[in-house]
């Protein structure tokens, strides 16, 4: 069972510039959740806290199935990635315009739960606009070149 979820949105505020897998420290009913497909990626974002990565207000229903020892919907998640690639992000977000952005939760093949972040440069209106404009000028020569 392949489950991804992924932050579409991401990809429409942000020029994603290099992407990182990151472990999740996670209680076992929001593992549960995310395989359910109960995440919303609505405002998340990844902060340096004392030298760690740190997820924010990703928000991960409650277990319809758990009991008094449910998670909480929103709260900060550490992220786990090695000294070198915190070093290089945390340098990278000290420039202007940098931000991490979580891009897709997936599980690999031993069935952990890991969070896709991505270097991204905000985009501006007029960059939004262009890239629907390219998005839908392809789709249209999609359409002529399928005709019979």
């Amino acid at each position: 069972m392949s489950s991804e979820i992924k932050n579409r949105s991401a990809y429409h505020d942000y020029f994603i510039e290099d992407k990182y897998d990151a472990g999740m420290v996670l209680v076992g009913t929001e593992v549960k959740s995310i395989r359910n497909g109960k995440v919303n990626f609505v405002d998340s974002f990844c902060i340096f806290f004392q030298g760690e990565l740190w997820l924010r207000n990703m928000h991960i229903a409650e277990y319809r199935f758990g009991t008094s020892n449910n998670h909480t919907a929103v709260h900060d998640r550490k992220l786990l990635l090695t000294k070198k690639e915190l070093r290089k992000l945390e340098n990278k977000i000290k420039e202007k315009g940098y931000t991490i952005v979580p891009l897709r939760i997936f599980f690999n093949e031993k069935g952990y739960a890991k969070l896709e972040i991505g270097l991204g440069k905000g985009k501006k209106l007029y960059d939004k606009r262009e890239t629907l404009k390219t998005r839908d000028t392809q789709k249209e020569i999609k359409r002529f070149l399928n005709r019979p």
